[in-house]
This record gives C-alpha cells, sequence and structure tokens, in this order.
C-alpha cells in the first residue's frame, strides 16, 4: 500500500466494527437533523441536474452526531467515490498535494478535524478549492521553480468540533456550511431502537428512551450504551432489554439521570469545591481535573454547557444553580468561600463578606 492510500484509508481502519455496522447507509435511515438532511437533498439533486461537483460542506458541531455518516452518504447520493482521512494525519505538503491529485472527477474528499490542518497545508487547500488547481515547488535553492497543476472538479467536505480554530481564509471557502445540533430524545429512541434491531437484540420503547435520555443526546453515546446495557441483559439471560436491567446497567456504569458521568460530575464538584462556583479559566479546570484542555473543550464543556450546568463568561467557566440542585449542593451565590458554604448550616449564619 502506497504512503497515499494509507492516508485515506487509515481513518477507516480504526474505526470501530461495531460503529460501523450501525452507521446509516442513506438520508432515508439518518434519523434526526431534519432541516440539515433536508437542506443536502436539495444542493445534491441541484449538483447533479447541473452535472458539476457539489460545493464544498463544513460540518460542525460536537462529536458523535453524524459528521462522518453525512460525509459518507452526501458521496453515495452523489453517486462518487469518497477518500477520507483526518487533518493531524497530513504532516507534508507532498501528501496534500498527492491526495488531490489522486482524486477522480467530482470525487469527494473527507478530511476529519479539519481545524487542525497546518497553515502550510491550508495554503495549498485555498487554490484548490478555489481555482481546481494547485501550485508545486520542485527543486531547491536557486534552481527551484513552482509547476501549476490542474485539479478535476471536487467536493472537500470537512468536519470540526471547533469552528472557532478554523481561520477564516479556510472558512469562507466552504459554499455549504452546516451545523449539527444535538438530537431530541426521541430521535435518540429511534436509533436506539433501530441499533437493537440490527444487532438483533430486542428491546422495549420505555428501555430504548432511558437511554436516550442518558446519552448526552449524541446518538454515538447511544449505541455505546446500548451496547453495555445488551451485555448486562445477556448475562442476565434476559430474551429483551427492559426498563429493569437498562437502569440497573447505565447506574452500574455511573451515568446519572441527566447524563453525565464520573468526569462530568468531577468537573462540576471541582469548580463549585475548588473555585467557588466560578468563574475559573479551561486551563485550570483541566489541571485540577486531570484532563487534556481540549477533550474538555471539545466533548464535556459542550453538553454543560447545553444542559445549564456551566456557562461560559469572560472571566471564565460558572458552575449554574441547576448544576448544585442536581449535585444534591446547597446553592451560594457565586464569590461566596466554599469553606463557608460548609461551614454553616444556616446561610443566615455567614460571616460578612
Amino acid at each position: 500500500m502506497d504512503n497515499i492510500a494509507k492516508l485515506t484509508s487509515a481513518y477507516k481502519s480504526d474505526e470501530d466494527d461495531y460503529e460501523k455496522s450501525l452507521r446509516p447507509l442513506s438520508f432515508k435511515e439518518f434519523i434526526g437533523q431534519n432541516k440539515i438532511i433536508d437542506n443536502l437533498k436539495v444542493f445534491i439533486k441541484s449538483a447533479k441536474i447541473r452535472k458539476q461537483s457539489l460545493d464544498h460542506v463544513l460540518l460542525a458541531g460536537p462529536p458523535g452526531l453524524g459528521k462522518t455518516t453525512l460525509a459518507f452518504i452526501t458521496a453515495k447520493e452523489l453517486g462518487v467515490n469518497i477518500k477520507a482521512t483526518s487533518a493531524p494525519m497530513i504532516d507534508k505538503s507532498g501528501d496534500m498535494a498527492s491526495i488531490l491529485t489522486g482524486l477522480e472527477e467530482n470525487d469527494v474528499l473527507f478530511i476529519d478535524e479539519i481545524h487542525r490542518l497546518s497553515p502550510a497545508i491550508e495554503e495549498i487547500l485555498y487554490p484548490a478549492m478555489e481555482d481546481r488547481s494547485i501550485d508545486i515547488i520542485i527543486g531547491q535553492g536557486i534552481g527551484a521553480k513552482s509547476i501549476k497543476i490542474d485539479l478535476v472538479p471536487f467536493t472537500l467536505i470537512g468536519a470540526t468540533t471547533r469552528t472557532g480554530l478554523l481561520t477564516s481564509a479556510l472558512r469562507d471557502r466552504f459554499g455549504i456550511p452546516l451545523r449539527l445540533n444535538y438530537y431530541e430524545y426521541e430521535d435518540l429512541q429511534h436509533i436506539a431502537m433501530r441499533s437493537a434491531g440490527i444487532i438483533n437484540t430486542g428491546i422495549r420503547e420505555d428501555a430504548a428512551m432511558e437511554i436516550a435520555k442518558r446519552s448526552r443526546r449524541t446518538p454515538r453515546i447511544v449505541n455505546r450504551l446500548l451496547k453495555r446495557v445488551a451485555d448486562f441483559a445477556l448475562v442476565e439471560g434476559l430474551s429483551e432489554i427492559d426498563m429493569n436491567i437498562t437502569q440497573y446497567a447505565l447506574d452500574k456504569l455511573d451515568i446519572d439521570q441527566a447524563g453525565l458521568d464520573d468526569m462530568d460530575r468531577k468537573i462540576l464538584k471541582t469548580i463549585i469545591e475548588n473555585y467557588s462556583g466560578g468563574p475559573v479559566g479551561l486551563k485550570t479546570i483541566a489541571i485540577s481535573v486531570g484532563e487534556d484542555t481540549g477533550t474538555l473543550e471539545d466533548f464535556y464543556e459542550p453538553f454543560l454547557v447545553q444542559s445549564g450546568f456551566i456557562k461560559r463568561t469572560p472571566r471564565g467557566r460558572e458552575v449554574t444553580k441547576n448544576a448544585y440542585d442536581h449535585l444534591g449542593i446547597p446553592y451560594f451565590p457565586v464569590g461566596r468561600s466554599n469553606t463557608e458554604q460548609y461551614l454553616f448550616d444556616d446561610e443566615d449564619d455567614h460571616p460578612e463578606e
């Protein structure tokens, strides 16, 4: 396998077989994100009528909402090939140039985590996206010369969890920017029911809804929790997943009623107990809980903000009253020291600040 084949195939070889088996293969099978699906159908149909490549597409949103799935479905609906890779794998300008020159007419190039492209790679993409050409430098020193290579029409689909890290020059070159939102519980329930059918596991509707409500409103997590609950049901000798085994399994996994796991609760408690509820900077939180800053910002924070447990302010992150209530911790106004909170049972007994 040559280097370019590795760049565009390693992305797929790393995928979990279980997740791949559950991936929708068409818009008809895709559940949720209705507005985005409807718009994509129009854009794809228009491109096919014009017999031209689809405009470049930017898919943004938290992890696990279906960005990769939509990229593959889009290519299938267009009737073209797709080459998939992720930005961290492309560390040389020559690699990007080789991928681009290897595309066939109207093919889709999917780049995951596109916000992590290096500036040098971005410079190659600009003319490729706009003018369908790239400039390659041949030779070194005084004898070096630039050669312009024309490209076939193609569609770049970029996926990102952090739109703010994209340069404006790259972001503006996407003609179809789409943002995926967290799913409604009913859609997640349908996803759980569909996935259970694919893996030949019976599941009751109320159990599917329970999984949905503890899934951080994310399809990928629905499928992951479904598999774990199915393990418990299998060991218990049950013929189907019911509410009792679902609640038992999810409690064992420390996934609470709001979908928070150990790290979510640790983040909230750290801000409350160590920093009086905030505001506190993200880097400080990351150090305190022993987690990577990027992971906190990409995975944990969006859901905690969306769920109303954390709010972002110019001075940092603050925990809301909802978080105190959920954790069963008495709520005091921001700025009240946590030591004081625990020293006194009655707020009136607190010393003046």
